[in-house]
């Protein structure tokens, strides 16, 4: 047997052991804190789950959702995995594990790996660009399980629609081309994707070179576009690429939770059950609301300020709704926690978590999503590299 079939096997060996071991569920208790009287969600968060096969290991996993039949689909970062990570990928093999994982995971409920896909020979090729992202980022699975997918990193100005084996659909914008934020065809550093089941319309957070949020029809056409407050994106853009040390970087003053513009990371657009829109922006410690007027038209309707004082990498990262619609959970990235609130009065009413790197802890808290179940679930970017299922308890 030579080496690299032998590396193999102990791996699979020891991998199938760990599978057997930690197939059933290990729930332990969560830091939870509870600011009124009213009764919130509690939980326990599952440190089983879930179970990542054989010889693979995820990076950094910037993009969670849960689609119509509770499965979970991660969206992770195999480039960001280094070589102490992928010995087993290196030539030759410098370890019994691992190999990366493929960007687009989709695992069931109770944690079992279903399928994987993703990489450049799943996107086109136009004017001699490929247009799978350098660096994924958002990921979002419609009621046809077609799953969307954006990027952020240089010249990923794009995203793609998939079917859920990963045959490409469609794409909005180009790699390597963005033209600021009063451009109608191109992104500039798209951070997240929210279609509407009704319109067929998808709203783009544009946030991570442009700073708007922006609307296509099914065709691909605009539909409209616009900054904080619902006025005109007249924001200046980022210079040059982004870079993750800019995500803690205080250069722009420190997060302004009444500025008249998006801050330089517009990191989620959210459709609530309420058909509102919800949009984080995540540098000025905000989430901003919006609705949708009777001719297309966007209305503001108010601010949610998370946080404010908070520092570093800010505070609202993504946003959820428990199943009943009855409360709002938005993930935190600098605190490593995550808000519970009312979701009709956006009264705070209490948060669970913090930052750690053990079970039910937090570190670059990036994604929230919410099953049928009520089940709350989580992904952690930069060295958090990982995904979280929180088990309702109950409500008290």
């Amino acid at each position: 047997m030579n080496r690299r079939l032998l590396l193999v096997s102990l791996c699979l060996t020891l991998c199938m052991s760990s599978l057997v071991a930690n197939a059933a569920p290990a729930l332990v208790a969560v830091d939870t804190q509870q600011f009124t009287d009213r009764p919130i969600p509690r939980f326990r968060v599952d440190a089983a789950w879930p179970v990542v096969p054989g010889e693979i290991i995820m990076g950094q996993v910037p993009g969670l959702a849960i689609d119509k039949d509770d499965n979970v689909w991660i969206l992770q970062r195999p480039n960001s995995l280094g070589f102490s990570d992928t010995g087993l990928a290196q030539t030759p093999p410098i370890a019994v594990c691992c190999t990366p994982a493929p960007h687009v995971m989709q695992f069931s409920s109770d944690g079992a790996y279903l399928k994987g896909w993703g990489g450049p020979e799943h996107a086109p090729t136009l004017d001699g660009v490929n247009q799978w992202p350098d660096t994924v980022h958002g990921l979002y699975v419609d009621e046809e399980t077609s799953v969307w997918i954006a990027g952020n990193g240089d010249g990923d100005h794009v995203a793609l629609k998939f079917t859920e084996d990963g045959e490409f659909i469609r794409g909005l914008g180009r790699r390597e081309r963005s033209a600021g934020n009063f451009d109608r065809e191109t992104l500039g550093g798209p951070a997240d994707i929210s279609p509407d089941p009704k319109t067929g319309e998808v709203l783009i957070a544009d946030g991570y070179i442009n700073k708007r949020i922006i609307g296509f029809d099914e065709a691909g056409k605009f539909t409209r576009f616009w900054g904080a407050y619902a006025s005109s994106p007249d924001a200046k853009t980022r210079e040059g690429a982004f870079d993750q040390s800019q995500a803690s970087s205080n250069a722009d003053g420190g997060a302004n939770p009444e500025s008249e513009s998006f801050g330089d990371i517009v990191h989620c657009v959210v459709r609530g059950p309420d058909e509102r829109v919800y949009v984080c922006d995540r540098r000025n410690n905000r989430v901003q609301v919006f609705e949708t007027g009777e001719n297309g038209e966007t209305k503001f309707l108010r601010d949610i300020v998370v946080a404010p004082g908070t520092g570093g990498t800010r505070t609202a990262s993504d946003i959820a709704f428990s199943p009943n619609a009855e409360f709002m959970y938005i993930a935190d990235m600098m605190n490593g926690q995550v808000w519970i609130y009312d979701a009709q009065s956006y009264e705070l009413l209490g948060a669970f978590g913090r930052n750690g790197r053990y079970p039910g802890q937090f570190i670059w808290l990036h994604s929230v999503d919410v099953d049928s179940e009520g089940n709350v679930y989580t992904t952690e970017v930069s060295t958090g590299r990982r995904v979280q299922k929180f088990v309702l308890e109950g409500i008290e």
